[in-house]
């Protein structure tokens, strides 16, 4: 199969707000109708609350969004029910728009409202015509626009492609070139056997922005090689580039009807140095239900080209997602359920090419699946966040030695240093600067000398349970027997016990903080009002530098000075009181 460059289809978000109906006529006319109204486009569908109403007016005010592709090939269709009962549900009316007529912008300008006539039919609905012809209308009263300020995520944020607005009129000027050379794969395992032995028919995916790649299939062999170029333009350097190598079932000699996944590399744009040609073999790395498996190493070459210095360099103070993003922020499950969607969209239109990029080729490259539960990732992302903290527990460990005179001499140049700052304030916020440049020079000579490839050290996929592997790769919903599904519901809700503690322990602290000033208890608000007074009366009449002084050699005083137990202070603090003792 030869060479093939793709393009996604431009995805817009579709913003619908129902307002409310006038002059609704229900089949059963002896009460007030429970009207809903349901919302379509495509196969995505969504539902306003049943209003209960002393008329024939309901009122809503509920707003939904909707992932829409251009060229617009589906219609918005409105359809408001009367919920009669239990699965009898009866159609009042609908109204059917085109896409392509509905107002379009780029900001959170006003767009205005609009009534629409609702017909009994789907027909009716959409013949323009029918308005002419019945005097009499029940109508629907709705806002809707196409939101062109938004970046329609159809890919995980995490590794983003593209993170430029859907409307063209606010794209930036691009910042560079990215060229990528995929040269060839050596090692790869076989995925199927023809004529008694092993073998391979692949082809690689590349995915950067709104423009698709695949090379042409090699047939018949484990060190095929490619020697393709392809070429991006850039405009963020927060992007991230992935290529994909794929086993093609369509070929003979496979059972599959699926293509296998053999691997994929990401590389972030950010981590390449501008002008420099990147050579490296990146291994495959794929987890199955049986573990992590390494498939084969994809050669590349990779080069990224500024074309403006300056235009690179503003990036970083930009935000990172379009403005939209930040004034009217979606949230989380919306965010889900529109990737989700956007996905499918992006999938079904790639599949209609020839030759087509097939569903489970996308939704690999996208990964789709990321936001699932895993017990791998969360795992991996817990030890993450304590690598981030480790700095942080090194330092406070150092303090402590320094604190209990481990090394006298290392306590005794902290005491002068502390001294001279104290002295001399002006010289601290230099000092913190100088001390960072100096790291972000020392680091410099440890750089890394290529773009990082997958960690499967970092990913918590060297040391998996085979029953964790199997629960990440579970279809959902589960399909497993219920014993099965009942012991992992007990093992996710002993995990969740425990987050549950520590958030509580950490609402717990922010409590009594908050109870320092609330009277829950008197006597230890009163103990802290004085205190506060006290303080302030000497903080006055006292020069600065000789409070931070007494205060910083108080706190590394000798060891034999010191105590064992808590201080004042953190003991004041524990008896506070948290609002523990009201909950269930």
């Amino acid at each position: 199969i030869r060479s093939k460059v793709y393009h996604s289809p431009r995805l817009w978000y579709v913003r619908v707000n129902v307002i409310e109906a006038q002059d609704l006529v229900p089949a059963d006319k002896s009460r007030f109708p429970d009207a809903y109204v349901k919302v379509q486009i495509g196969n995505q569908i969504l539902k306003t609350k049943p209003v209960q109403t002393r008329n024939m007016n309901p009122i809503w005010n509920e707003e939904f969004m909707f992932v829409a592709a251009e060229p617009f090939e589906d219609h918005l269709t409105f359809t408001v029910e009367d919920h009669a009962g239990p699965n009898k549900d009866e159609t009042i009316g609908r109204t059917v728009i085109a896409l392509n007529s509905i107002d379009r912008r780029a900001d959170d300008r006003f767009v205005r409202t609009r009534w629409y006539n609702l017909e009994k039919s789907l027909s009716d609905a959409m013949d323009s015509d029918r308005a002419k012809k019945d005097k009499f209308h029940s109508r629907l009263h709705v806002c809707v626009c196409l939101d062109g300020g938004y970046h329609v995520l159809d890919e995980s944020t995490q590794y983003s492609s593209d993170l430029r607005p859907t409307a063209k009129q606010l794209w930036k000027s691009s910042i560079g070139v990215l060229e990528l050379g995929i040269l060839n794969a050596d090692g790869l395992q076989p995925m199927k056997t023809r004529d008694g032995k092993g073998t391979s028919d692949t082809y690689c995916v590349a995915k950067y922005g709104h423009k698709w790649v695949r090379t042409r299939t090699i047939v018949n062999s484990l060190n095929p090689k490619y020697n393709e170029q392809y070429t991006w333009e850039v405009y963020d350097t927060a992007t991230v580039l992935t290529v994909g190598v794929f086993d093609n079932s369509q070929i003979g000699g496979s059972d599959n009807t699926r293509d296998n996944k053999i691997g994929k590399v990401r590389i972030r744009i950010s981590t390449l140095e501008t002008g420099r040609v990147y050579t490296h073999c990146y291994p495959l790395l794929v987890l199955h239900p049986s573990g992590v498996k390494k498939l084969g190493e994809l050669h590349l070459a990779i080069r990224f080209s500024s074309t403006s210095m300056v235009n690179m360099m503003s990036q970083y103070s930009r935000p990172l997602l379009p403005k939209m993003h930040y004034k009217r922020p979606l949230s989380v499950i919306q965010q889900d359920i529109l990737r989700h969607q956007a996905v499918n969209i992006v999938a079904a239109r790639l599949g209609r090419a020839e030759p087509p990029l097939r569903r489970e080729v996308v939704e690999y490259m996208s990964d789709a699946n990321a936001h699932l539960w895993s017990m791998r990732r969360s795992k991996a992302n817990f030890l993450r966040l304590t690598s981030v903290f480790s700095g942080l527990f090194s330092a406070g460990k150092w303090f402590g030695e320094v604190c209990t005179w481990k090394n006298p001499i290392t306590t005794v140049l902290v005491h002068i240093l502390f001294a001279m700052l104290v002295c001399f304030p002006e010289l601290i916020l230099p000092t913190v600067f100088l001390y960072m440049f100096l790291i972000g020079v020392w680091n410099y000579r440890y750089r890394p000398r290529y773009p990082p490839h997958m960690n499967t050290s970092l990913s918590c996929a060297d040391a998996v349970s085979p029953d964790e592997l199997d629960e990440e790769f579970e279809s959902f919903p589960a399909s497993k027997s219920s014993d099965i599904v009942r012991m992992r519901y007990d093992r996710l809700r002993s995990v969740a016990g425990r987050i549950q503690t520590v958030v509580g322990d950490i609402a717990t602290q922010g409590e009594r903080l908050q109870a320092l000033l609330s009277w829950r208890d008197p006597r230890a608000t009163t103990i802290f009002v004085l205190l506060c007074l006290v303080a302030a009366i000497v903080l006055y009449v006292t020069p600065f530098q000789m409070i931070a002084l007494l205060a910083g050699f108080y706190v590394m005083r000798h060891p034999r000075f010191r105590h064992k137990t808590p201080s004042a202070p953190i003991n004041f603090f524990r008896r506070l009181p948290a609002r523990t003792d009201s909950m269930l």
